[in-house]
C-alpha cells in the first residue's frame, strides 16, 4: 500500500487536512486491511486498491475538516466554569464525545474518523455480524482504543451520542427515525450523501430540523457529494 502513500498526502492537502506520520500510516494500513479481508468478506464491490483510497478513504476523509470544526465549536460551548468562593477559576472536564457510524459495513466513515480524531469515541454499528469482526479486527490491529465494532440493530441502542453518522446508509428519513433513541439530546445526526437530496430533505417530519447542507469536494472523485446535518 505504500505506493498509494503519495496520492493520499496530495488528497490530505487538497482537502486542507493535517494528519501525523501515525495517522497517515494507520489510514494505508487500513486499506491493506480492507483488501485483504474483502477477498473472504465482501466488505465493498470496489476491488482495486486505488480506486478504493478515491471512493471510500478520501471520500470519508472529506467529513473530517467539518467534523474537526463542530467539534471546536462544541467543546468551547460546552466548557463549564465554576466560581468558587476565593474567586478562582476552575475547569470542569467535560465527558468524552461519542459518536455513532450507523450501518459503518467496512468501518466508513467511523474508521476513518477514529484515526483522525483520537480524542472521539467511535462505535461503528452494523446488523451484519462478519462486517462488524472486520472493524473489531482493525480496532485490535491498529491499537485504536476508541473505536468499537457492534453487533446490532440501531433501533435497539441505549447508548447515547453526540453525533450520528452515516454514509450511504438509508434515506435521511429512515436514518433520523432508526437513530433517533440513540442521539442525545444536543445531539447531532451528519448524513453523508450523494448530490443535493431535495426530496429526502422534503419528506422530513417536522421534529427534525435541518440547519446546514455541506458541499464536499473529494479529490480525484468526480462525483457530487455533500453533508446534510440535522438537529431535533
Amino acid at each position: 500500500m505504500q505506493n498509494l502513500r503519495a496520492p493520499l498526502c496530495l488528497g490530505l492537502q487538497s482537502l486542507g487536512l493535517s494528519l501525523s506520520e501515525v495517522q497517515i500510516a494507520h489510514l494505508l494500513n487500513y486499506l491493506a486491511l480492507i483488501q485483504k479481508w474483502n477477498k473472504v468478506y465482501n466488505l465493498t464491490a470496489v476491488r482495486d486498491p486505488a480506486e478504493m483510497l478515491t471512493h471510500h478513504v478520501l471520500d470519508s476523509l472529506a467529513l473530517i475538516k467539518p467534523l474537526r470544526q463542530h467539534l471546536l465549536a462544541l467543546r468551547a460551548s460546552n466548557q463549564a466554569l465554576l466560581i468558587q468562593p476565593d474567586a478562582q477559576l476552575i475547569t470542569v472536564r467535560a465527558e468524552p464525545l461519542r459518536l455513532l457510524d450507523v450501518g459503518a459495513g467496512a468501518g466508513l466513515p467511523g474508521v476513518v474518523v477514529a484515526i483522525c480524531c483520537p480524542d472521539v469515541l467511535v462505535d461503528c454499528v452494523d446488523a451484519v455480524a462478519k462486517k462488524v469482526a472486520f472493524i473489531q479486527q482493525v480496532s485490535v490491529t491498529l491499537k485504536l482504543n476508541n473505536l468499537r465494532g457492534i453487533h446490532a440493530r440501531v433501533e435497539r441502542l441505549t447508548q447515547r451520542y453526540t453525533l450520528i453518522t452515516s454514509r450511504a446508509f438509508a434515506s435521511l428519513l429512515d436514518f433520523t427515525k432508526w437513530s433517533a433513541c440513540a442521539l442525545a439530546e444536543q445531539g447531532v445526526w451528519l448524513a453523508m450523501k450523494g448530490k443535493h437530496p431535495a426530496d429526502e430533505l422534503a419528506a422530513l417530519p417536522a421534529n427534525v430540523q435541518v440547519f446546514h447542507v455541506e458541499q464536499l469536494e473529494v479529490p480525484g472523485l468526480n462525483a457530487e457529494r455533500c453533508l446534510v446535518w440535522m438537529r431535533r
